[in-house]
């Protein structure tokens, strides 16, 4: 099985006190591969304090690789910075995928963190699970919780980073005091649940919204998205000012995913030099 689930003037947010950064950025005297073994840990080892980078970083979509073969699948995308786990529990959205077991295993074998992005009713039921299975971040829709912030509170208790994912048409600006208590915003470019989408540019003025505030420090998020990031596509979202790109057939359908990821990460990277 393969496919893809894959503002304007704001008012200024008030003064936000100073909170440890979700993501360790590489540095010149440990490299990435350091960082992240360190990211994998567990713990308290999942939250590090530094600042959030603004180096791109790729998470290929799981959803796009062989299912029968997923512990080779995540070896092949070991230059990655995270591997997104899509949940669909065929209620919140119309199909079905993975669950936690999968996810267990998965954890058990990937030699880079997992995203676990929650497309499922009841996340309060769930998310914690899924933290406590060792996933590096997990995301639940605004759509589908009632109350976020105590969803967030318990996913990090469980010891993973908090996300906060909005479909193309949910409005930011009615989440923005809520991001305060998350580490990740997933601004979804597609509509989740179906496959063969188009990817949704009106998202960007999100995103630049939420990069704006990240950078003037009135919140500490890293700023991903998910749906149709390709080569033609990642350019526009790294220049709106995305951290995190998930990308799905552009990594696992390519001939050589490592090199894919590379050139993804190049684009992305030129784009946020300008």
């Amino acid at each position: 099985m393969k496919g893809s689930v894959t503002l304007g003037t704001v008012a200024a947010l008030p003064p936000l006190e100073k909170r440890a950064s979700p993501f360790r950025a590489p540095t010149s005297s440990i490299g990435r591969a350091s960082v992240l073994a360190r990211s994998r840990g567990g713990g308290g080892a999942h939250l590090d304090s530094a600042d959030v980078s603004r180096e791109p970083k790729i998470a290929p979509s799981l959803l796009s690789a062989d299912f029968a073969r997923l512990a080779e699948e995540s070896q092949r995308v070991a230059d990655a910075d995270w591997l997104h786990f899509d949940v669909m529990d065929a209620h919140f959205v119309p199909n079905l995928t993975f669950g936690l077991p999968v996810m267990e295993a998965v954890q058990a074998v990937s030699p880079v963190p997992l995203d676990a992005h929650l497309m499922i009713e009841n996340p309060e039921r769930w998310a914690p699970g899924y933290a406590e299975a060792g996933a590096r971040n997990v995301s639940i829709h605004a759509e589908a919780c009632d109350h976020p912030r105590a969803v967030a509170r318990d996913i990090r208790a469980a010891g993973a980073l908090a996300g906060l994912a909005i479909k193309p048409g949910t409005a930011l600006e009615d989440y923005l005091d809520v991001l305060r208590d998350f580490d990740t915003l997933l601004v979804m470019s597609v509509e989740p649940g179906f496959g063969g989408q188009s990817f949704i540019a009106d998202v960007l003025s999100k995103v630049r919204t939420a990069r704006r505030l990240v950078d003037t420090g009135d919140l500490t998020l890293i700023v991903e998205i998910d749906g149709g990031i390709n080569a033609d596509t990642i350019e526009q979202a790294a220049e709106a000012g995305v951290d995190m790109f998930v990308a799905g057939s552009a990594v696992y359908g390519a001939d050589d995913p490592a090199k894919a990821i590379a050139g993804l990460r190049a684009q992305a990277a030129a784009a946020m030099r300008g």
